[in-house]
């Protein structure tokens, strides 16, 4: 039987060889390393600019000018909308049919939930209701307030406007009968040519159609006396 035997010599050799493959090994990842470090510094300096955010101004829950003792227990429920107006992207719109969003300019939340909550601030607020709530599974009440929001933009034309337009309908939670409807709709002329400025003039309308939609309910509650 022959056996092979692997002298000094050849030890020597697949030792080196197995040194080379090491080093060229590590000069790869090293290469492949510092490639990956400049294409992130590369990224880097062409990257997007940073966000910015926006919030509606919500009232700031003084305590109420007027002390009531309506029974009345409202319930704020959501407000439906398009799909836009559901995320938190500030819309614009040019012509009849391009609509968009700007990519570094967003509100805290989706304008749906912005203006339920600056409503039930304003009707918690004005003193003239026992209660009122955001619907929750756990809630209860007499009435709940239901709407959509069709528009909440920037309107380019002409002049630039912020366009809000939504309806409410309040429902007899004991009967189910719609008691109450209120439609709303106004553009505000923009001060400026730039976002803060369309905020600004959201911001305004919205605070505008609220209040009226809360002294028409006011209105209605004092011509329909809850017994």
């Amino acid at each position: 039987m022959m056996r092979t035997h692997c002298g000094p010599t050849m030890l020597c050799i697949a030792s080196g060889q197995s040194r080379r493959a090491r080093d060229a090994s590590m000069i790869l990842w090293v290469a492949i390393s510092l490639a990956a470090i400049s294409a992130g510094l590369l990224t880097g300096c062409g990257a997007a600019p940073r966000s910015k955010y926006y919030q509606l101004t919500v009232p700031s829950g003084a305590p109420p000018a007027v002390v009531s003792d309506a029974q009345v227990r409202l319930l704020i429920g959501n407000l439906s909308a398009s799909q836009l107006y559901r995320e938190e992207g500030i819309v614009y719109s040019r012509g009849t049919e391009e609509m968009g969003t700007y990519q570094s300019h967003r509100w805290v939340e989706p304008p749906t939930q912005m203006i339920a909550e600056i409503l039930l601030r304003e009707l918690r607020d004005s003193g003239r209701y026992l209660a009122v709530y955001h619907q929750r599974s756990n809630t209860s009440g007499d009435f709940i307030i239901r709407g959509r929001v069709y528009d909440f933009r920037e309107v380019d034309g002409s002049s630039i406007v912020a366009r809000v337009t939504f309806d409410l309908e309040m429902h007899d939670l004991k009967t189910g009968a719609t008691v109450w409807t209120h439609y709303y709709t106004h553009d505000e002329p923009v001060g400026g040519k730039n976002v803060p400025a369309v905020v600004a003039a959201l911001d305004k309308n919205v605070g505008q159609g609220v209040k009226e939609a809360t002294a028409s309910l006011d209105r209605y509650f004092a011509s329909h006396p809850v017994k």
